[in-house]
């Protein structure tokens, strides 16, 4: 089946028609028996019932995929899994698992997994147990030890393969392009929303709705564009694009704080709207560059509760606006200890949305160029501080999941290796060993010319002696070296 497969319909998703939805649904069971069997294995001894039950699914549903199939071939391509040569889609009841498992392979090494029939129970026991394991090796050491230990227990219907080395450009290129729509649209609506609202006028909670579906869509499909491109920041659009920046991280760490999809929407929208009292704040206020006197700063810390206001109008008006969200508007400045503003009237605990929202919130502002802030600071300078000081109020939960989804070295920053090069952080490495190893473009050669495209580079990846050909030795101000960083994600 896979050689008659064009390389047009593999990028698309798969095959058409009923034949390629009748296999994502298998491929998506698959995917969850694999994630069940892998927490049963954690969680109990090999006898257990649950390990042994999970086990026997798998082992059943491998077969019947093979008797109609004739192949059974689980196979990583970027941040998409495919069965055979068909795409698996994201979805609600799936989403987790997919992801785990593709985290978990390319820690190993794998690209592929290759099963035959006659795979039994005990073949898999062994395999998942191993494959699960925690390890400070290289994935190109850990798939040798995998093979090995294979051949050594006797499996032989179970196979793993290292990731082909293909050209995933025209791929690469959809993805950014949807992401660039996404963003555009978002920043587009999210103007026109809160211009509405400054003028009086009743904005419409369908588009906005649509919006965040979409951004929350992105996510869960490929996260890795759409939150490079809240590296543009747009310093005449800043009002704009950082409600929808604070949109897509907040998404972003939802997900991996394992919230579902309608919770991840939920969230999106509130992250969307958390600043809309800042358009019942005069303008004067928001774009003033000298230091604001007591009057002028209590009129814009008067926001939060100007944005319940006018959510809470917007809900009179077409009944589609959720209290969360007037939450969020409220609660998103005033500090887990509540030392922050405005003040609460009694005692009270802020919700987790609220929490989630202030942490990317706070640093999608404190990485940004705006009229009062002219020199940003370093996005992981932020981060430390985030999660050193005590006095900023953020729950230490969230900042952590947040490092873990940015890396040490958040996406957008411009580091100096140790070859002399320059690069900008493009994705986080999705080994969490590996948080300071991101996935960078080389923007410059070690004599200092610009490199136009700028290659990938995983700094993760390994020489066969195991050393290390690339490493980071500093942050530094893309400014001083005149390259717009924004430049890079579009």
């Amino acid at each position: 089946m896979a050689e008659s497969v064009s390389r047009s319909e593999v990028r698309g998703g798969g095959l058409s028609g009923a034949g390629s939805a009748h296999l994502r649904r298998r491929g998506r069971d698959y995917v969850i028996a694999l994630y069940a069997a892998l927490r049963a294995i954690r969680l109990y001894p090999a006898e257990h019932t649950a390990v042994q039950k999970t086990l026997g699914e798998l082992t059943q549903l491998g077969e019947e995929i093979l008797e109609s199939e004739r192949e059974l071939d689980l196979r990583i391509s970027g941040e998409f899994l495919f069965l055979n040569s068909t795409r698996l889609r994201l979805d609600l009841t799936n989403y987790a698992s997919i992801g785990y498992w593709l985290r978990l392979c390319k820690a190993s090494g794998v690209g592929s997994i290759r099963v035959y029939s006659g795979a039994m129970m005990r073949d898999w026991l062994v395999f998942l147990s191993m494959l699960d394991e925690t390890s400070e090796d290289s994935p190109y050491e850990r798939l040798g030890a995998l093979s090995d230990h294979l051949v050594r227990t006797n499996i032989r219907n179970i196979e793993v393969v290292a990731p082909i080395e293909e050209d995933d450009s025209e791929f690469s290129e959809e993805a950014k392009k949807a992401a660039m729509r996404t963003y555009n649209q978002s920043v587009a609506v999210t103007k026109e929303v809160i211009n509405s609202v400054r003028m009086g006028r009743t904005p419409s909670i369908r588009k906005i709705k649509r919006v965040v579906q979409g951004i929350v869509d992105q996510i869960l499909n490929e996260e890795t564009s759409l939150i490079g491109l809240t590296a543009i920041r747009d310093y005449d659009e800043y009002t704009f694009t950082h409600s929808v920046n604070v949109c897509i991280f907040a998404v972003a760490l939802g997900r991996r704080l394992g919230l579902t999809k309608i919770q991840l929407f939920d969230l999106g929208l509130s992250a969307l709207m958390h600043d809309v009292g800042k358009s019942r704040v005069p303008l004067g206020f928001l774009h003033k560059t000298e230091e604001l006197s007591e009057e002028e700063w209590q009129r814009i810390a008067a926001h939060p509760w100007l944005g319940v206001l006018a959510l809470f109008q917007l809900r009179g008006q077409q009944e589609d606006v959720s209290y969360r969200a007037m939450t969020v508007a409220y609660e998103h400045h005033m500090r887990v200890d509540l030392s922050g503003y405005p003040k609460p009237l009694r005692p009270r605990s802020m919700s987790m949305a609220s929490r989630i929202v202030a942490v990317v919130d706070g640093y999608d502002a404190a990485t940004t160029r705006r009229v009062y802030q002219t020199t940003p600071y370093p996005p992981s300078s932020v981060l430390q501080e985030m999660r050193d000081n005590p006095k900023r109020g953020l729950d230490q939960i969230v900042v952590k999941a947040f490092i873990n989804l940015l890396g040490i070295y958040p996406v957008g920053t411009l580091v100096v290796l140790d070859s002399f090069e320059l690069a900008i952080v493009y994705a986080a490495n999705p080994r969490h060993n590996m948080l300071s190893r991101p996935i960078v473009k080389i923007v410059s050669d070690a004599q200092g010319n610009m490199l136009h495209p700028a290659p990938e580079a995983d700094l993760a990846q390994t020489h066969a002696s195991g050393d290390y050909p690339r490493t980071i030795i500093k942050t530094a101000d893309p400014e001083r070296y005149g390259i717009n960083v924004g430049d890079y994600f579009v």
